[in-house]
């Protein structure tokens, strides 16, 4: 390639790369992860969807766990809130968000390979039907409190002490 192809090129490059970029509307804000058990943790994030079409977010991956699932609560027969994984994953509205919190839909890490330590990163990948896969680094937050709408208070945890 001469020099004075290479400006062409570099310029036929970077319109690919702000284009594949362009095509993920999906912005991840306020991520981070906490665990109450050296066992299981969780993370939280705002997911917005600035693009046209609905999105939907179908998994997540981290090597920081034996599992990491996509998780809600659901009140059982007797009135008890208990966690479960949600398998057809949380819809992103176009134009809209969705919050992964304390008390509603998180991710959830069970079989840690190593405790959570306050102020360490975790990386994740969040799988979208559309957007694909994007890295988040989220930070683990221990002392971070519950908003009141967020709290966990009178929820089972016996199922995640993988």
């Amino acid at each position: 390639m001469s020099l004075k192809s290479f400006p062409a090129a570099f310029a036929a490059i970077l319109a690919l790369s702000t284009a594949a970029i362009a095509e993920s509307h999906i912005m991840v804000h306020d991520a981070y992860a906490r665990s109450s058990n050296p066992k299981a943790g969780a993370a939280f994030m705002h997911i917005m969807n600035n693009g046209q079409e609905t999105d939907r977010l179908l998994a997540v991956t981290s090597d920081v766990a034996a599992r990491t699932e996509l998780h809600t609560h659901k009140e059982d027969a007797n009135g008890v809130m208990k966690m479960t994984h949600v398998e057809e994953g949380f819809e992103i509205p176009a134009g809209g968000m969705h919050m992964l919190k304390r008390g509603g839909d998180h991710v959830m890490f069970l079989g840690l390979k190593a405790p959570f330590e306050d102020g360490a990163t975790l990386p994740i990948t969040l799988v979208f039907e559309k957007a694909g896969e994007i890295l988040v680094e989220v930070s683990v937050d221990q002392t971070r409190k519950a908003k009141h709408s967020e709290g966990h208070e009178g929820h089972d945890h016996s199922g995640h002490d993988h």
